[in-house]
């Protein structure tokens, strides 16, 4: 067996090979960019070695660089995890040159499935079922729109070297043919280098099925049963499941048994997953093979008591398959969510920041098995959560990779029960820095769509008033958690300052009147950075002696009392209503966590502003770390309330800075191409009087 591997990837998928390698007495050995230099996957590694500066192609996409690392080290094999240069069959062939082994595909089956069409025309001599369409080398436009209206209206076209929903157009009638395919072509040519494209039938809520198949050096195949993956947006998954609901036994051996002959027709060994679309009659076709691990490899783990990357390592190795097609079978159900930085309600935008605090679901390990000899015992049930993750508190989420926190994976004896531990699960974490995902992942996972599996890769489309519901004033509970917050807060600081004289009242925030109560008036407001429009609230507080009187927005008071704390843990009585909940101080934002819903409060703090301007002119700010690529208005010119200002890249996307009100640009404070920090002002401005 290997005795070192390099691990040419970071994050999560990083962590978790190190973890195997581990357990398996394998020392690693990290690769890390400038911006990763105290990142977790890091530190859990044996060695780890600068590759360059953050963005990937100075370091991650350094082919020549990681191997010269590896040979330095001494590793015997690279793991090259997802993304990067795992599917590159240049850097598969140059490991092989310098005598190391590549644990992943030959060359030559990423070659075959690297096109969209070559792939096609190999399946359709294996007998894999495809979806009507054309898939060869003629690119006239006339002769393309000919295919198309054979096919039958509505037709997908789809860049034949693309990915990630780039290069791709649904056509609904004849009419729209011509002007559809320019644009693919014009966005294939710029995202891939490569302007050829393919026509396929467009199949109407069609469901993202894939088949996780598995081969050795010795001619062995087997596929490891199906995983759901339609839930997506922008063609990118955000739900997985294994095994898929409402899938006949009939269907997943024939579904399998295509992916085998998928893997064999390309001489593949190791980890691959082929992707089929399935009507909602159950018919299904090959769409693609990812010759690589997935990312949502974990829920087939848990259904099946295997670790695939031990799986990997010992395929690498020369070793036969761990198991045999008839010793698998599925126990229970497995459901993955992908918590990443992003805000839903602002189309999904990348959020760059500081995990500040993050408190996460309790996890009991997950023991991975079944790597061992042929015919092992797969282990007893898994554990009910697990949380793969390349992040800690204090860590940063940089505008240069994928922004990923964690995958919460969670196994029930059934749909039902991983349903119910993924609802409660994505209630417990709480994180404050940046925008998550989670409260949109909980609605996701708790609506009626999901929960009753009616799937389809169009669900959060079909769903979108559910899904994205307009915003909700805060509820008196969350309201009265943050005043008792503040309040305790306050106490714990002046008794740190009073020292031994304790006794003096007038050194206490106790609310601490001669003749009569303290009535105090407390200003909050929703986050304005999450959601608008924000609402404000007014909060009056009286105290008491054991307790207080609250009211909310000139209400009817009602008796508030603390009844335990831990840290930021409380539990209030409001009323005759016991509320529990977290308070989490980031500056001015109070983020309180009651009810499986996260309220971030804006506290108006009447000492924190004292003696600031308020003559000063507005300043528009960047929204997250990232480069100047326009600047659209001169220092002096008058502007409308939304008319463009600055045009920023970041995270792969523009974002475009906007006039707020009708007003006058001061100043410019930034260049096209220079670098800008998260909250940065990129210019000075005054609103029109």
């Amino acid at each position: 067996m290997f005795t070192k591997i390099l691990i040419a990837n970071r994050g999560e998928i990083a962590c978790r090979v190190a973890a195997t390698a581990r357990r398996m007495g394998i020392k690693t050995v990290a690769v890390y960019s400038e911006a990763d230099a105290s990142a977790k996957h890091v530190a859990v590694c044996d060695e780890a070695v600068l590759l360059g500066p953050a963005p990937a192609k100075e370091s991650y996409l350094r082919g020549d660089k990681i191997i010269e690392v590896a040979l330095a080290t001494g590793a015997q094999a690279i793991h090259p995890g997802y993304g990067f240069l795992s599917e590159n069959a240049e850097f598969a062939d140059a490991c092989a040159a310098a005598g190391l082994v590549f644990i992943g595909p030959p060359a030559s089956a990423m070659r075959a499935m690297g096109s969209k069409s070559a792939a096609k025309s190999l399946m359709e001599k294996a007998n894999v079922p495809l979806v009507p369409g054309y898939h060869g080398d003629e690119q006239d436009a006339d002769f393309l729109h000919a295919q198309a209206d054979r096919i039958g209206y509505p037709v997908l076209l789809k860049a034949s070297a693309g990915g990630g929903g780039k290069g791709m157009r649904v056509i609904d009638n004849t009419a729209d043919f011509k002007a559809a395919l320019a644009s693919c072509k014009r966005e294939a040519i710029s995202s891939f280098g490569d302007d050829k494209v393919l026509a396929e039938k467009y199949l109407q809520r069609p469901r993202h099925i894939e088949i996780q198949v598995f081969a050795d050096t010795l001619g062995n195949c087997i596929y490891l049963f199906e995983r759901d993956c339609s839930v997506q947006r922008r063609h990118q998954k955000v739900l997985e499941e294994a095994p898929a609901p409402n899938m006949p036994a009939e269907r997943r051996a024939a579904m399998g048994e295509a992916a085998v002959a998928a893997a064999k027709a390309v001489g593949y060994v190791g980890a691959g997953t082929v992707e089929f679309i399935a009507n909602q009659d159950g018919s299904f076709y090959f769409m693609e093979m990812n010759t690589r691990l997935q990312v949502e490899h974990p829920v087939t783990e848990m259904i099946t008591g295997t670790d695939l990357v031990e799986w990997q390592i010992r395929v690498a190795f020369g070793e036969p398959l761990p198991r045999k097609q008839h010793e698998l079978a599925i126990q229970g159900h497995a459901i993955e969510a992908r918590i990443y930085a992003e805000n839903p309600e602002k189309g999904f935008l990348p959020s760059i920041g500081t995990l500040r605090h993050m408190d996460t679901p309790a996890a009991v390990t997950f023991e991975l098995g079944g790597g061992g000899a042929a015919g092992s015992a797969a282990p007893n049930l898994p554990a009910a959560v697990r949380i793969d993750s390349g992040v800690r508190e204090g860590d940063a989420i940089s505008p240069y990779y994928d922004p990923m926190i964690a995958k919460l994976i969670v196994w029930g004896a059934d749909r039902k029960q991983a349903l119910a531990r993924m609802a409660q699960a994505l209630a417990q974490y709480k994180i404050v820095g940046l925008a998550t995902n989670i409260a949109f992942l909980k609605r996701l996972v708790e609506g009626d769509a999901f929960a009753n599996a009616d799937l389809d890769t169009g669900l959060i489309e079909r769903n979108q008033d559910s899904l994205f519901p307009a915003a909700h004033a805060a509820p008196s509970a969350a309201l009265a958690l943050a005043a008792v917050s503040l309040i305790e807060s306050e106490k714990d600081a002046a008794a740190a300052q009073s020292g031994a004289n304790r006794a003096d009242p007038w050194g206490q925030a106790l609310g601490w009147r001669m003749n009569f109560p303290y009535a105090r008036a407390l200003s909050f407001a929703d986050d304005y950075a999450a959601t608008l429009p924000a609402k404000a609230y007014g909060v009056a507080v009286t105290y008491r002696a054991t307790d207080w009187l609250f009211a909310r927005d000139g209400g009817e008071p009602q008796v508030l009392s603390l009844m335990q704390q831990d840290g930021s843990d409380l539990s209030i009585k409001l009323g005759n209503t016991a509320v529990h909940g977290t308070v989490r101080r980031d500056g001015e934002l109070l983020h309180v966590f009651t009810g499986g819903q996260h309220y971030p409060l804006h506290y108006n703090d009447p000492m924190a502003h004292a003696g600031e301007s308020e003559a000063e002119g507005g300043r528009l700010t960047a929204p997250m770390p990232g480069k100047v690529v326009a600047v659209l208005a001169a220092k002096g010119q008058d502007v409308k309330k939304g008319e463009a200002l600055v045009i920023m890249e970041a995270m792969k996307m523009e974002h475009t800075i906007a006039a707020p009100h009708d007003g006058l640009v001061e100043e410019i404070l930034y260049n096209v191409g220079d670098q800008v920090a998260d909250g940065a002002p990129l210019l000075a401005f005054k609103a029109a009087a």
